[in-house]
């Protein structure tokens, strides 16, 4: 690299100046406080883990966003974690252990080898809550409802759930006996909306399956779509319509919970990591042209730890937030204090500092005053008292 571009960051990859960490702070702080009143615990996972501990169980796309790199110490691979929810899975599998469901919450920063297709960033924050031990759809409400909640208190405005649901893929795939490729590639036309490739990936499937899943692609709309759902796949294997049922109770529960959200039903739309093994959920909003919030359960994520437990949880990226959020500046208003080590000085600094205020103590012979420091206030002696004093 030239000498005069060692400044530059890798593509995809940012970093967060005054003022804006200030502001994420601040809004991280608000948005675990939310998520703790709802009885959700902080974990801090590790930054880098071994690697088939990340990635086992959790498909190709999640591996392929996984950074890896040789243990010094062990010689085996390590991983820097793409996504923290298999790091959740494992510390509720093997570190807290519990029969009652867990409830347990995250923030920190996570590492992806390339930008998503939306060209986000590639050193996301991500914050979220999972909920283990619990299998039913009152679980999966609680953590959309809470979901909403936190994009609320981040001044987020009004958003449109996404619902969907891979059991019925899952369902669907097995009914038309699709080898794991086919199954993948499937899943690829239905994630782009494809429909003139739909009857080439089904040309040799027999029966009705072929109908069944060609079907998907028109099944998106209102809550009503739940209904011609039921219809149009009204042959199809038990898992399937147990699924159709499962969202048509959870949109019941969520008219109770968040009464003025927006719900929108898509059978096709199965993006995200391949753990998912149920409903699935992503948050909108017309300020962005891409999720903002996503989750939904992973029921199979903890058999690869050795305690498959059921599990369900949402995230979303601090930094995106913080685009949206109508978080007020960090006050940045400062006191300056003349340089100086005197006793009475340093106590009346302290004072102040211990009161919440910020004062910056100027060093001898620098360059500029309080305006060029950013500070709107001074501190100066007046009869024998420091005293804080606007600046000129």
């Amino acid at each position: 690299m030239a000498r005069d571009s060692r400044w530059l960051l890798p593509d995809g990859v940012d970093e967060i100046i005054p003022p804006h960490a200030a502001m994420i702070e601040q809004l991280r702080r608000h948005l675990l406080d939310v998520i703790a009143t709802w009885g959700y615990a902080l974990c801090i996972p590790a930054t880098v883990e071994f690697l088939d501990a990340l990635v086992s169980g959790g498909g190709d796309d999640l591996e392929l966003q996984t950074f890896k790199l040789t243990d010094q110490v062990s010689g085996r691979l390590l991983g820097i974690p793409a996504d923290m929810t298999p790091q959740i899975a494992r510390i509720d599998a093997h570190r807290i252990n519990a029969e009652t469901p867990t409830r347990l919450c995250y923030n920190g920063p996570i590492l992806h080898t390339m930008p998503d297709k939306f060209a986000g960033s590639r050193n996301p924050l991500q914050l979220g809550a999972e909920l283990y031990g619990h299998a039913g759809i009152e679980s999966d409400a609680e953590v959309i409802a809470l979901m909403v909640e936190v994009l609320a208190a981040a001044g987020v405005g009004e958003v449109t759930l996404d619902l969907g649901h891979m059991g019925i893929f899952h369902g669907l795939a097995e009914a038309a006996a699709l080898d794991a490729a086919g199954e993948e590639r499937l899943l690829d036309v239905l994630l782009r909306k494809a429909t003139c490739e739909m009857s080439e990936v089904l040309a040799e499937v027999q029966g009705p399956a072929a109908g069944w899943l060609s079907a998907l692609l028109a099944l998106n709309g209102d809550a009503s779509v739940l209904a011609r759902a039921k219809l149009v796949l009204a042959g199809a294997p038990d898992t399937v319509r147990q699924a159709i049922e499962d969202l048509d109770a959870l949109v019941v529960l969520l008219t109770q919970r968040c009464p003025s959200l927006d719900v929108h039903v898509d059978l096709a739309d199965l993006r995200g990591y391949r753990y998912h093994t149920g409903v699935m959920f992503a948050a909108y909003t017309l300020r962005m042209g891409r999720p903002i919030a996503w989750g939904g359960r992973y029921d199979n994520i903890g058999a690869r730890y050795g305690r498959a437990r059921a599990a369900t949880g949402f995230s979303t990226d601090l930094k995106l937030l913080a685009a949206l959020a109508a978080v007020p500046p960090a006050n940045t208003s400062a006191i300056l204090a003349p340089a100086g080590s005197a006793a009475d000085l340093l106590g009346a600094m302290a004072a102040l500092r211990a009161s919440g205020q910020q004062v910056i103590q100027a060093l001898p012979g620098q360059s500029g005053g309080a305006r060029e420091m950013g500070c709107t206030s001074e501190l100066v002696l007046t009869d024998g008292h420091w005293v804080v004093t606007t600046s000129p």
